[in-house]
C-alpha cells in the first residue's frame, strides 16, 4: 500500500526550532514527528511511500535512508516551497499516485497509530475528523450529512455545526485520487492558484458529487505542530501517555 506525506513547508512559525531543521524532523517526546509516522504507517502495513519535500530537504532524505535503509521511499521536491502551498506540493505527487489508492498525511501531525487503523477500517475515500477539544477559526473543518459525507472542508467553515476538525490524514481509492489529481491540476496549474490548500479541491471534487467520509476519531490523539505552544503541548501530552511510550520504546529496538 502506499502512503504519500508532504514535507515540503519551512515552519516560519516555528522559528527558531525550524532555523536549520525541518519542521517534521523536529522531535517529539523525544522520537523525530516523520520517524513516529514511518513507523506508525509501516506497523498498518504500508509499505511504499512517497515523500513531497522542499526546505532542507537534503536532512529529510539523509533522515529516512538512516531510519529506514531497506524502505521504497520516492522523492518529489517542490522547488518553489517558499512561495506556494501544500496543494501544489501534492500536485506534484501525481506522477507517483493517480492510478493507486493511498493515504495522505501532512508531515508535520502527530497522531495515534489509532488514527490510520480507524481509516483503513472505514475504507478509502475517508478522512480523519477530531471532534473532541477546542476547535478554532483557523483549524481546516468538515461539515457532514447524516451518513458522515463530508459537505464542506476549509478554514472557511464555521465552527457552529462543524463536525470537526480535519487534522490532515486522509485516505482515498484510485478512483478517487484520479479525480482528486485532475482538481488539482485544474486549479494550481491551469488557473495558477499556487497558494490553495489541498482541502480546495477535495471540495471541488465533493461538490461535483465524488463522496468523502468523515471518521469520528474521538478521544484518539492527533495534532498538526504549526506553533512552539503544539510543540510544547505534544510533548506534554505524549510524555504522560503510557501507549507513546511503549511506541517510542519499541522503535527504538525496531530501527
Amino acid at each position: 500500500m502506499k502512503a504519500a506525506i508532504l514535507a515540503a513547508g519551512c515552519a516560519n512559525r516555528l522559528r527558531p526550532y525550524s532555523d536549520d531543521t525541518p519542521k517534521t524532523l523536529l522531535a517529539v517526546d523525544g522520537v523525530p514527528i516523520l520517524r513516529r509516522t514511518f513507523t506508525s504507517l509501516l506497523r498498518c502495513g504500508f509499505d511504499q511511500f512517497v515523500v513531497g519535500t522542499g526546505y532542507l530537504e537534503h536532512m529529510v532524505r539523509d533522515a529516512i535512508a538512516d531510519w529506514f535503509p531497506d524502505l521504497a521511499v520516492e522523492y518529489v521536491s517542490n522547488p518553489v516551497f517558499r512561495t506556494t502551498n501544500n496543494g501544489y506540493s501534492l500536485s506534484l505527487l501525481r506522477p507517483h499516485l493517480q492510478q493507486n489508492s493511498f493515504i495522505l498525511l501532512d508531515g508535520d501531525v502527530v497522531f495515534d497509530i489509532g488514527v490510520v487503523e480507524a481509516l483503513l477500517a472505514r475504507g478509502p475515500d475517508c478522512l480523519a475528523v477530531r471532534s473532541v477539544g477546542d476547535i478554532g477559526l483557523e483549524e481546516v473543518k468538515v461539515t457532514a450529512d447524516r451518513s458522515d459525507r463530508v459537505l464542506a472542508i476549509g478554514k472557511h467553515v464555521p465552527v457552529r455545526g462543524a463536525m470537526g476538525e480535519s487534522v490532515g490524514i486522509e485516505l482515498f481509492s484510485a478512483a478517487s485520487s484520479q479525480k482528486l489529481f485532475a482538481a488539482l491540476d485544474r486549479r494550481v496549474h491551469g488557473q495558477g492558484l499556487v497558494n490553495e490548500y489541498y482541502e480546495a479541491a477535495f471540495q471541488e471534487v465533493i461538490d461535483q458529487g465524488a463522496s468523502l467520509y468523515g471518521v469520528d476519531i474521538g478521544h484518539l490523539y492527533a495534532t498538526e505542530i504549526d506553533t512552539i505552544d503544539d510543540l510544547v503541548a505534544a510533548n506534554a501530552r505524549l510524555a504522560d501517555r503510557p501507549a507513546f511510550n511503549v511506541a517510542r520504546a519499541s522503535l527504538r529496538l525496531a530501527v
